[in-house]
């Protein structure tokens, strides 16, 4: 589930498509990249150093002789004498724009360490700068949606015809593009860069969704992988359905700690001290908006699409307690206009990363073909965890119309690699705990560090000086924390503490979004898959 602006869904019993094998490492080698890349200046007033190219890779690496599509890379290149080889980095989603993160991950490391690599982004297949770029239907978040959460038969049956539209759209628009738009795809398209690059072997860094890419790049090329990273780590043996299912469970989890923090600074915002009594103004918050939605932008789901990023990132809670105690308090509606403008508007950027990660997501494995199956298990969760619950079936309900065949996720189990270095927060909700501890037996050797009590999503370079030491000596000297062995935390760090309440400037949005690519891919959509 990932997110920026929030989302909608699908109608009646519906097909995935048939199952298809994932394609086999074994597969013929891919011809060498004609030539080398040429880099060129691409710097920003933030990133001075950054450099742009583009490669050719197959549309399909079964056909590498066929049909071609271009992806758009970046670069921060090494300046050291000891040259530690290419860092691939990718912020997640799927749908995420990974350009900039070359130049955030260069800038955020002690500067010795990252001198020594050629620190790489890239726009994944179908996104951003890379070409085709998928954009389905232009606006489809344009506010003021449908009520995400169905009063009877006849909301559902919108919500559904909303999402049946959207996924015709993507067949109607992209065709066989569609059947290549898998991770596996992705990962194998993370070779051809590795040979454009004349590297023997990589280094990868990714966060949420890139941890499952970087996880299947493992898998199919073991022999390539120098170093891997993975921060906020998916569950490889809950793609996605389900994974989504128990996101549903861990993001209310999260909104009530919001709701708790909120009454801990009553004397700020006014809205009592009863963590529970809060939490129902803010239900009676989102009834109101169902009734007149604030400043013709902000419904009910735009709401849930606002309120969620607080959930990937507390540093957001100033601004969403302020927005929420001006609706309340003193009848105005601008704060939370400008919150959801700055947290959860929908642009033609959103657009292509929604149109990514329902490509890749809808592909990468099976979803239930009967709506009626969506029905039962979305009802039996929302009674628990009513916050983002329909939102999230809805953002997700394309998969049950999607006009690609969906492919079976590969087993990612792998002795083969030098130790992986994990990390995980316990409280994270966009990919909750359990993934990192079960990529943790399932990568043979890897080194699992644990952030206790922490709840935000993309842990590393955000502020943890614990978790970036274990990061950097990783980095530096391909060091791991040993310690308690398969399934258990090699070493743990405890949480940074909660933000302070502070007075955002109204309009602007939140003052700074710390927390680097965890909200480039988090907010790319919502989670992993991981939105």
């Amino acid at each position: 589930m990932q997110r920026r602006a929030g989302v909608l869904i699908a109608t009646g019993a519906l097909m995935a498509g048939a199952v298809t094998a994932v394609p086999s490492a074994a597969e013929p080698a891919l011809r060498e990249p004609a030539g080398p890349l040429v880099w060129k200046g691409c710097a920003t007033k933030q990133y001075p150093r950054l450099q742009c190219a583009t490669v050719r890779v197959p549309l399909d690496h079964a056909d590498p002789d066929g049909k071609h599509i271009t992806l758009a890379l970046s670069r921060v290149a090494h300046t050291a004498k000891t040259f530690q080889g290419p860092l691939l980095v990718n912020p997640g989603g799927p749908g995420a724009s990974g350009r900039s993160m070359a130049g955030f991950v260069a800038a955020s490391l002690p500067a010795k360490v990252a001198a020594q690599y050629d620190v790489i982004g890239f726009d994944p297949r179908g996104v951003g700068a890379s070409r085709p770029a998928l954009d389905c239907k232009p606006g489809y978040f344009t506010p003021v949606r449908h009520d995400s959460v169905p009063r009877d038969q006849r909301d559902e049956r919108v919500n559904l015809a909303r999402a049946a539209s959207f996924a015709k759209a993507c067949g109607d628009k992209y065709g066989d593009l569609l059947r290549h738009m898998g991770t596996v795809d992705a990962a194998r398209d993370l070779d051809v860069v590795r040979q454009a690059l004349g590297a023997e072997k990589i280094n990868y860094f990714g966060y949420s969704y890139g941890t499952y890419l970087g996880a299947v790049y493992a898998k199919l090329f073991p022999q390539r992988v120098r170093r891997a990273v993975l921060d906020s780590v998916v569950d490889p043996h809950r793609v996605w359905y389900r994974l989504n299912l128990a996101q549903d469970v861990a993001f209310d989890a999260r909104h009530k700690a919001f709701m708790g923090w909120v009454a801990k600074h009553h004397r700020t915002y006014r809205l009592g001290t009863d963590p529970a009594k809060v939490e129902a103004r803010w239900y009676a918050m989102r009834e109101a908006l169902r009734k007149k939605p604030a400043g013709r932008q902000v419904g009910p789901a735009e709401l849930e699409d606002t309120f969620l990023p607080g959930g990937y990132f507390n540093g957001f809670w100033p601004t969403l307690a302020e927005a929420f105690s001006a609706y309340v308090n003193d009848n105005d509606p601008d704060p939370l206009v400008a919150a959801h403008r700055a947290l959860a508007t929908s642009d033609a950027d959103d657009d292509n990363s929604y149109s990514v990660y329902t490509a890749v997501q809808c592909r990468d494995a099976p979803w239930p073909k009967d709506w009626g199956v969506w029905h039962r298990d979305n009802w039996d969760v929302y009674g628990k965890a009513p916050f983002n619950t329909w939102n999230n079936a809805w953002y997700n309900a394309p998969c049950a119309f999607w006009p690609a065949p969906s492919m079976t996720a590969p087993d990612l189990a792998n002795a083969a690699l030098p130790p992986v270095l994990l990390f995980q927060a316990t409280e994270d909700a966009a990919t909750p705990y359990e993934g990192g501890v079960a990529v943790h037996e399932e990568l043979r050797g890897s080194s699992l560090v644990v952030e206790r009590g922490g709840g935000n999503h993309a842990i590393t370079l955000a502020g943890n000086a614990c978790l970036d030491r274990h990061l950097v000596r990783y980095l530096e000297k391909g060091v791991v924390p040993r310690g308690g062995g398969a399934g258990a935390a090699d070493a743990v760090c405890a949480a940074v503490p909660d933000p302070q309440p502070t007075k955002p400037v109204r309009g602007t949005g939140p003052a700074g979004r710390s927390g680097g690519p965890a909200l480039h891919g988090a907010l790319g959509h919502g989670l992993p898959a991981a939105r």
